[in-house]
């Protein structure tokens, strides 16, 4: 499927990094993860953590792709998944925005006793999210070029990397104020991608000729 020029340019590397960063980056694992593995030593702690960081790159990668076939052989355009996307990508940002609102969620299950099923806990869906590889589909349907797309995979990588290394450190992450910056750099970020969720609707309505501008 090829993406118009207009549609490439709106989602830069910058903005695609930050979309990754949101919906497949560590902010969301950082706290889940140091609570379900509490309780482990350091030793099997790692091995959990680079299990999980492995199965959810490949898991991600997979999705991504396995999207954008569906797309072509669905004849869905460009431009409607761009506008699905961004839908989608608002949802998610206000859901960031307003959790601090929520209500305190259960303490989850503890993790199973096998490394890799417990990895499969950890990349499943804390790692690699529904609207996470909606968001590689929704880039990878706009990147026309292959030199582009190696661009986003080169980007989904260093997220998943940031990943595994808040895995691996999670404990020293987690203490003391990081947790108070930690919150407001998810809001802060929250924002932005609900501002790039809007922008990526109002580019896609002007594409499918529904607004004007």
């Amino acid at each position: 499927m090829q993406g118009s020029l207009e549609t490439t340019a709106l989602v830069g590397f910058g903005k695609i990094f930050t979309l990754f960063f949101i919906t497949l980056g560590p902010l969301k694992v950082l706290g889940p993860f140091a609570q379900l593995t509490r309780d482990m030593d350091e030793a099997t702690m790692r091995k959990i953590a680079v299990r999980a960081f492995v199965l959810a790159l490949i898991a991600v990668v997979v999705g991504g792709f396995a999207g954008q076939v569906l797309l072509e052989s669905w004849g869905i355009s460009s431009s409607s998944m761009l506008l699905a996307g961004g839908i989608i990508f608002a949802l998610v940002g206000l859901s960031l925005v307003l959790e601090q609102y929520q209500p305190v969620h259960p303490t989850p299950a503890p993790l199973p006793a096998v490394p890799m099923a417990a990895a499969l806990r950890i990349a499943f869906p804390l790692v690699v999210t529904p609207y996470g590889i909606a968001a590689l589909i929704v880039v990878l349907a706009n990147s026309p070029r292959d030199a582009r797309t190696a661009g986003v995979l080169a980007i989904l990588l260093a997220v998943m990397v940031l990943n595994l290394l808040a895995m691996l450190y999670v404990r020293r992450i987690m203490a003391g104020i990081t947790v108070i910056v930690l919150q407001i750099a998810g809001a802060v970020l929250g924002v932005l991608q609900v501002a790039l969720a809007v922008d990526m609707i109002l580019r896609a309505l002007h594409e499918l000729k529904l607004i004007g501008g």
